[in-house]
Order: C-alpha cells, then sequence, then structure tokens
C-alpha cells in the first residue's frame, strides 16, 4: 500500500486518513490492523469498518491515499420506499436491459471509476474484488445486445446492502440496476440499504437522508444476530415469498434467483422476470 495514515483528533497512526470535515467512530487499533506494504485493505479491516459506519473513499483515480469517511448525513433508500415511476416500471417488464449479478464485477467497477471524477483508485478497486471474492461485495449488471450499459455494486454485511457507485450508458440503466437491487433485497431478507451520500438522482427513486445517530441505529438492528443470523428476514421484503425463496435462516443475496428459477418462463434475464421485479416492487412489508 502505499503511503497513508489515519489522523484522529489531531492524532496520526499508521492506517488511513480521515478526510477533514467528517466525524469518525473508528477505533485506532482497527486501523493499526493496516500493512504498509499491502496493495488492498485488509478485508476484516474493511469489513469491521462498514460495521461502525465508516468506509473508504480516495480523492481521485491517481490519488495515493485512502481515508475513512463517516458522514454526519447519510442516505438511505427504504425497501418498502422505492419510487417506481410508470415509464420505469414500463422499461422493467418489457426487459429492455438483459439483468445478471455478480457475472462482471470487476469490469462494473472500473466503468464507476470511469468518469472525470472519483474517489475510487486503484487500492479501492483491489480491496473491493477481494470482498468479492469472499462473497461480501455484489454487482448487479444491465447488459442490452452483449454489452454493458449499467450497473452497480456495493458491500454485503449481514442484513445490510452498502451501495458504493454505479454507472449508465443508456437511459435508465442505473434506475433499473437499482430496482433490481432493492428487490433481490426485498426477496433476500435484508434491512437496510445504504446510499452514503444523497443525490437527486436517488431522491428521485426514494432516498431519504438520515442523521448519523438514527443510521447507526438502523445499521446496528441490521447487523443484530436476531436479523441478521436467525430470521430476520419477512419483514424487509417480499414476505412469503422471499421466506422461501431464501429456504435457510437470514438474509441471503441470492434468494431473489431462486425464486425466479422456480418457474421455467423466468429467467433473470428475460421479460416476465421483469414482471416479478415490478411486482415486488410494489409490494410493502
Amino acid at each position: 500500500m502505499n503511503t497513508v495514515r489515519v489522523q484522529l483528533a489531531s492524532t496520526c497512526v499508521h492506517g488511513l486518513r480521515v478526510k477533514p470535515g467528517v466525524t469518525t467512530v473508528i477505533d485506532l487499533a482497527l486501523a493499526a490492523l493496516q500493512s504498509a506494504n499491502m496493495a488492498a485493505i485488509d478485508p476484516d479491516l474493511l469489513l469491521r469498518a462498514y460495521s461502525v459506519g465508516v468506509f473508504p473513499m480516495s480523492d481521485s483515480r491517481d490519488a495515493e491515499e485512502v481515508f475513512w469517511v463517516e458522514p454526519r448525513r447519510r442516505a438511505i433508500l427504504p425497501l418498502d420506499g422505492f419510487k417506481l415511476s410508470r415509464s420505469l416500471k414500463k422499461t422493467i417488464r418489457a426487459g429492455v436491459f438483459d439483468m445478471t449479478c455478480d457475472t462482471a464485477f470487476s469490469e462494473v467497477v472500473r466503468r464507476c471509476a470511469d468518469r472525470d471524477e472519483t474517489w475510487i483508485n486503484a487500492e479501492i478497486e483491489e480491496s473491493y474484488a477481494l470482498l468479492h471474492s469472499r462473497g461480501h461485495a455484489h454487482s448487479v449488471e444491465c447488459w442490452q445486445e452483449g454489452e454493458l450499459v449499467g450497473g452497480l455494486y456495493g458491500v454485503n454485511l449481514g442484513a445490510a446492502f452498502f451501495g458504493e457507485s454505479m454507472f449508465s450508458l443508456r437511459r435508465d440503466a442505473s434506475k433499473v440496476a437499482l430496482a433490481w437491487l432493492v428487490a433481490r433485497l426485498k426477496v433476500g431478507g435484508y434491512r437496510l440499504l445504504d446510499c452514503q451520500f444523497m443525490t437527486p438522482h436517488l431522491a428521485s427513486m426514494g432516498a431519504v437522508e438520515i442523521g448519523q445517530d438514527v443510521y447507526l441505529s438502523l445499521l446496528a438492528a441490521a447487523l443484530s444476530p436476531a436479523v441478521s443470523g436467525a430470521g430476520g428476514g419477512a419483514a424487509a421484503g417480499a414476505g412469503a415469498a422471499g421466506a422461501a425463496a431464501r429456504g435457510a435462516e437470514g438474509p441471503e443475496f441470492g434468494a431473489l434467483d431462486r425464486l425466479l428459477a422456480a418457474d421455467p418462463a423466468r429467467t433473470v434475464d428475460s421479460p416476465a422476470s421483469g414482471c416479478v421485479i415490478a411486482q415486488l416492487l410494489g409490494q410493502t412489508s
């Protein structure tokens, strides 16, 4: 890893620095787990950071430093509050995009980083690739004629999903990816979709902004053993259908795939599956 540091209350220790102007509750001992010659953040360290409401960012694609961030105001998207417009519903039901999950994770991250301003540098890219290899980071992809035209990725921990970034090369592609993610989380029994920072794009789809204290309470509930390990699921999403699709107790990112596979007419990239997604987004817990 290139030279990095943590700065908490004017204290510098080996690890990652905290972006000026934000608060943090990250433990100094957590930062000390970092090794100066690592090319990526240790996956266990990264998951521990997420568990206390902290995540890494960088200043640019070519930046050598990574810093921890804990926003004072947090954007979340309530899973029963997704705003499905008529036009987006029509697009989803028509199967305009072929949808996949976890088939092009690294490419999605690269596409998200391929913009004039980005917080994803090489170290962060490698860090999330490691999380993905461990099953703690996932992507949703939109395809047209074999070309990746939109998608998103994020981190999975307990009954929480932390959305990291999205991109779109076609009209509504990122919106469709987010809609599929919300449906997937509902079926999988999740409780929290963290969007980090509010944007007009997210607000138009139902995201709301909350204070850090409220966020940490929601996060603690989503990570509690009663929810993330044993049965916390059906209330978060698609009721009995979601519970049946999960099969196992606790949240499961792949439950939607089994729900769609239960009907031979519903493959994940078929128009019939789009009808299911639209139905799921119309349900409330």
